[in-house]
């Protein structure tokens, strides 16, 4: 028997709708996590735009996988969270997720928090230890991740 994915059901699949890992490799990303490239730089887009809560959870528990298999200190990260719904669980993932990949992000940024309570942004920051600056629009985040 087979998963979505064409995997035999053995396999550890993650969460996330078309996400599937046998070990750390990743076999192939959905659309909400994804590498994009703004001016010649690679960008990691978590899209949680209109996430629920349970997707929301599932997103952030995937981003591990893809993050820890670059070097530290590497990787940027464009979070969009329009829209997004999160439970307590979800938070805690989100959380748990900023702590884990620490070592291998760069910079992170965050746009779509505005449906989200205002302290999120620094609950997050201070929970992990990490900077998550806020901008309007996906381009400000972008200018300010490819800026060196």
């Amino acid at each position: 028997m087979r998963d979505h994915c064409g995997l035999p059901v053995d396999i550890q699949q993650s969460p996330v709708t078309n996400f599937c890992f046998l070990g750390t490799e990743v076999l192939h990303m959905n659309d909400r996590i994804r590498f994009i490239t703004h001016q010649g730089k690679q960008i990691l887009l978590v899209d949680f735009s209109h996430c629920s809560d349970v997707e929301s959870e599932g997103t952030s528990r995937a981003v591990p996988e893809i993050v820890t298999n670059h070097p530290h200190g590497s990787v940027l990260i464009l979070s969009d969270f329009t829209g997004a719904f999160f439970n307590p669980e979800a938070i805690r993932a989100l959380k748990e997720t900023a702590v884990f990949d620490k070592p291998h992000v760069r910079k992170s940024a965050l746009v779509g928090t505005d449906s989200l309570p205002p302290e999120f942004a620094e609950n997050l920051r201070t929970f992990s230890r990490r900077e998550f600056p806020v901008f309007k629009t996906r381009e400000e985040a972008l200018a300010w991740l490819v800026k060196d």
